[in-house]
């Protein structure tokens, strides 16, 4: 999905590094997102804004999938990875998972996320990630959409 963004986005992944996210995490992004992120790695859309339970929402961005976020030390803090290793243990609520359920993608302006949700269903629902209410095992989330292409639709100028 092509939308309009602010700034250039960063270089662009490849199949391979994504089935090596993919792999790393234990998730099969949608195929929406996975063309998404191709042409729009940690963009900082125009789109930017999204109403959910009376409430507006401000993207950041989105997140990035790098090759080597280590190398880039202002993009390399917004690689999906890279988050997760910063906030993942407030991002599940099973210790012993190997992998990640619930996934962020992009940065909201108040410090949540927007997440894949891939708990309960093998096609991710789109939820906000709260930050502040999260605690070690303990995440709290809200469903904003049923799939990527439903949340896509939701942002607007």
């Amino acid at each position: 999905m092509r939308m309009d963004i602010n700034t250039v986005v960063l270089p662009l992944p490849s199949d391979e590094l994504l089935d090596v996210v993919e792999r790393s995490l234990r998730v099969s992004f949608p195929e929406a997102y996975r063309i998404f992120i191709k042409e729009n790695n940690g963009a900082v859309p125009i789109t930017n804004v999204f109403s959910f339970n009376h409430h507006k929402y401000l993207i950041e961005n989105f997140l990035c999938v790098l090759d080597d976020s280590e190398s880039d030390p202002i993009n390399g803090w917004y690689d999906i990875e890279v988050t997760i290793t910063q906030i993942g243990d407030r991002l599940t609520d099973n210790e012993d998972l190997v992998g990640m359920n619930v996934v962020p993608i992009a940065a909201l302006f108040s410090g949540d996320f927007i997440c894949l949700d891939f708990r309960e269903t093998k096609e991710p629902t789109v939820v906000i990630w709260f930050h502040e209410e999260s605690e070690e095992f303990s995440p709290v989330i809200q469903m904003v959409a049923c799939n990527i292409s439903e949340f896509f639709e939701m942002l607007k100028e």
